[in-house]
């Protein structure tokens, strides 16, 4: 199937200047719309710079070709641009939700988020898309005239729910958060911007999620192979990637191993990426949005793969995690991750003054909740390899996370 490209404007598409506007009023670029300059604020922030040196699943000093959560953020913004452009959609605003998805991981990827959450279990709790609202809104501190960066309605709405509604109708928190509730920055900021959180947000979040899952699965791949976690014979057992490794080795017999992977990993972005496009197009047939507002309104997403390709997509990540995720080589390593991440938290609730100047400013001592997050947030924003220094600074002995 070939993708289309420069394909006119589906009617259904986010309209830039149609947006719901920003939170701090500024006038207009004369030569931007107003979702690229979300996404050229969005590259320009120290957020994005330090995504660079945080875990993927590796650590930054495992080796070079790995990749990191800026490289990550890359290809995700680089297959949300290809999805949007053959779908009609708004490439500036699926982009800028891609740059922006992962801004709020902490050091040290999921093991960094695991152990802020349990730090923050009697504040709200700690989640990373709820962390990169408070950073998009508040923690960038760069522009004389507000804080945060103060991106469109569109692109925040896209960042807090491009996984689907966080409320039922009622107000009721599901999905991922039935359980616990809403992150405690989800709740505070729709108190001052309402985002609709009942709702499904725009089909250009919907592309960044899909587009996050398509890198995700491509480059795990690529990553688990390189550090020999597992063979190209062992993915090979799941269906999808068999397939794909057959084609290639009928095409190209006798081609080296580093040849077959990156054709491997092209081949399924490809197949992924042409799935979604058809899949979309299926769901338009038959949920007929005349607008964005019906997207939003819509009983189910209109973006998303296949049932063969979502099985095939469950396969896989049923594949990485006992054998990537969990593998007794990583796991070690997260463990200890963890353990900085725990250990710099209580260092600095138990010694404010350690933290830089400014840090402590606005937050009463007794305002437990409130310093809690506010080390939180410290503690969030550092690199891998910073947290180890600060970690080396307090303690007589640091893992080395090899």
């Amino acid at each position: 199937m070939a993708v289309e490209t420069g394909r006119e404007r589906a009617v259904y598409a986010t309209d830039p200047a149609q947006s719901r506007g920003r939170r701090h009023a500024e006038p207009a670029s004369p030569t931007r719309s107003a979702f690229r300059r979300d996404c050229d604020r969005i590259i320009h922030s120290a957020a994005f710079r330090r995504l660079a040196h945080k875990t993927q699943v590796f650590v930054y000093h495992e080796g070079d070709h790995y990749r990191t959560r800026l490289t990550h953020t890359l290809e995700v913004a680089q297959v949300a641009r290809s999805l949007a452009r053959a779908l009609g959609l708004d490439e500036d605003l699926a982009e800028a939700l891609a740059l922006a998805h992962d801004l709020g991981h902490p050091p040290f990827g999921h093991a960094g988020e695991r152990a802020l959450d349990k730090c923050l279990s009697g504040f709200g709790g700690f989640d990373h898309n709820a962390q990169t609202l408070r950073i998009v809104t508040d923690l960038e501190r760069r522009y004389a005239a507000f804080d945060g960066l103060n991106l469109c309605w569109e692109t925040l709405e896209g960042l807090v729910k491009h996984n689907g509604p966080l409320v039922n109708r009622d107000g009721a928190a599901v999905g991922r958060y039935a359980r616990h509730g809403l992150p405690a920055p989800i709740v505070a900021y729709s108190k001052i911007q309402e985002l609709e959180l009942w709702t499904y947000a725009s089909a250009e979040a919907q592309v960044a999620a899909l587009s996050d899952d398509i890198a995700y699965d491509a480059h795990d791949i690529d990553d688990g192979l390189r550090a020999d976690l597992f063979t190209l014979e062992d993915i090979a057992a799941v269906p999808l990637v068999g397939t794909i490794l057959g084609t290639i080795d009928a095409q190209y017999p006798g081609t080296d191993q580093a040849r077959r992977v990156h054709e491997l990993i092209r081949g399924l972005i490809t197949r992924m990426i042409e799935d979604v496009i058809a899949e979309t197009g299926r769901r338009v047939a038959m949920l007929k949005p005349r607008s964005a507002a019906e997207v939003r309104e819509a009983p189910r997403p209109i973006v998303g793969f296949s049932p063969a390709m979502d099985k095939a997509d469950r396969e896989i990540k049923g594949f990485l995690y006992p054998r990537m995720y969990h593998h007794d080589r990583v796991v070690r390593v997260m463990e200890d991750a963890e353990r900085v991440v725990r250990d710099l938290f209580s260092q600095y609730v138990a010694t404010p003054t350690d933290l830089p100047p400014g840090w402590n400013e606005g937050v009463r001592v007794t305002d437990v909740p409130a310093r809690a997050r506010r080390i939180a947030d410290y503690i969030a924003g550092m690199t891998d390899r910073y947290a180890l220094i600060e970690h080396a600074k307090y303690f007589k002995t640091t893992p080395e996370l090899r």
